[in-house]
């Protein structure tokens, strides 16, 4: 039997009642197969090395090392650009996921029937969504020069393009029974959503909202290396003068905002399931 007959075609056994079933063969050895030549081909052109990355991965921990102790008398400096960083994520938060709803309306197929502008609308979300969040920092800088608007713009961006597509595959899923018979009572599709199908998403939209909050509060501190404020700016300044335990203040100060507005979030959205 050829290699072949054994992966694609199927083992035919014979049963005690005369009953003939066919047994598959699995495909998992091929699918593996292909992976190993597809990672095999990836290391050859990037000229990935371990040998490399074991000799120049010892420098990271001599960074490392070198943050600690940390420089406490730098903490007042921190505040300031702490502020701006939160300041950025949930002005940009709050911009982002309220211009997505009107997006996310119209890219849910179940609400409108126009399969045209469906997908224009799905398809400027994508669009969007591509663009990496520095990228945008860094668009943003030369519209509106250095600072935290720039990053505020960034986050939004993102978080509009994060939100949209969550939201309209949330409305695809509701139920759709009340929203057909308020239209059968004579009520405009804005309408019908609005008391409808809005109050079954709700806790949901605000549930990836708060998610991605959480992440803007990380991304906001490293939009500064584009010159967009935040943590980011300091932190690239310390990094570029080797103030390695100011670096380590500041990493501590972000890591603690981070888990407590993660635990705030997560709380809130524990409510609202």
């Amino acid at each position: 039997m050829s290699f072949y007959d054994r992966i694609f075609k199927p083992r035919r056994h014979t049963l005690s009642n005369g009953k003939v079933v066919e047994e598959r063969f699995t495909r998992l050895p091929l699918i593996m197969l292909i992976i190993l030549v597809c990672t095999a081909i990836s290391v050859r052109i990037t000229g990935f090395s371990f040998s490399v990355l074991l000799s120049g991965g010892q420098r990271f921990f001599d960074i490392l090392f070198d943050m600690f102790p940390p420089n406490t008398s730098y903490l007042p400096k921190i505040w300031t650009p702490l502020l701006d960083t939160i300041k950025m994520s949930l002005l940009g938060s709050f911009i982002g996921a309220v211009l997505s709803i009107p997006f996310a309306i119209l890219a849910a197929s179940n609400i409108v029937t126009n399969r045209a502008l469906v997908f224009v609308v799905r398809l400027f979300l994508s669009l969007v969504r591509t663009l990496p969040t520095l990228v945008c920092a860094l668009i943003a800088t030369y519209i509106f020069g250095l600072g935290t608007m720039a990053g505020t713009c960034a986050i939004a961006v993102f978080t509009f393009a994060y939100v949209g597509k969550q939201l309209f595959e949330i409305i695809e899923t509701v139920d759709m029974g009340p929203f057909e018979a308020m239209e059968a009572l004579g009520a405009t599709r804005l309408q019908a959503f609005i008391a409808s199908v809005f109050p079954q998403v709700l806790p949901s939209y605000l549930s990836v909202s708060l998610f991605c909050l959480e992440g803007n509060v990380r991304y906001a501190s490293i939009l500064g290396y584009v010159g967009a404020g935040g943590l980011g700016l300091i932190m690239n300044e310390k990094i570029g003068w080797r103030e390695y335990s100011s670096v380590g203040m500041i990493l501590i100060v972000l890591f603690v905002t981070v888990i407590a507005i993660e635990g705030l979030s997560h709380a809130v959205r524990k409510r609202l399931t």
